[in-house]
């Protein structure tokens, strides 16, 4: 098993985890001084208190919990956001209001989610012309070619 090293910034900073056995993402709570709140269209960069040291070869990937966009929607404007391997700083999320009311953050409130995944990394091999590339059978089409 892989190891997710986190160090709590502060003392009210929320320790990722998963909620039940079978999740595949631990939820990510914000840590404020105050109370955030984000107006209708706005955005904004919501602290967790906390660095991380993912496991060599790995990512983490912050994804939107689907209460939040469902019930108020606030989702997670880059999802999904990449923390590098090599990253030591505080881990932020940010979160854009596409709902029609202001939505209030608070300490302790869950606003994303962290997979931590595996990355495979690779070599480039610059070709002459797109025949290096190798044939399929979708070719070249672009937005909706395969159908409807």
């Amino acid at each position: 098993m892989s190891i997710l090293r986190v160090h709590k910034m502060r003392a009210d900073a929320v320790i990722p985890r998963y909620e039940t056995s079978g999740a595949a993402g631990m939820d990510l709570a914000a840590c404020l001084d105050a109370p955030l709140v984000i107006a209708p269209g706005g955005t904004a960069r919501v602290p967790t208190g906390l660095q991380i040291a993912l496991p060599a070869g790995h990512e983490g990937q912050v994804r939107p919990r689907s209460g939040l966009a469902a019930r108020h929607g606030v989702t997670v404007l880059n999802a999904p956001g990449t923390i590098d391997e090599d990253y030591r700083g505080e881990v932020q999320v940010l979160l854009i209001n596409h709902g029609s009311a202001a939505f209030t953050i608070e300490t302790g409130d869950r606003i994303a989610q962290l997979i931590v995944a595996q990355v495979t990394r690779v070599e480039i091999d610059v070709v002459n012309d797109e025949t290096g590339l190798g044939g399929t059978e979708r070719g070249p089409g672009g937005f909706g070619s395969t159908g409807a």
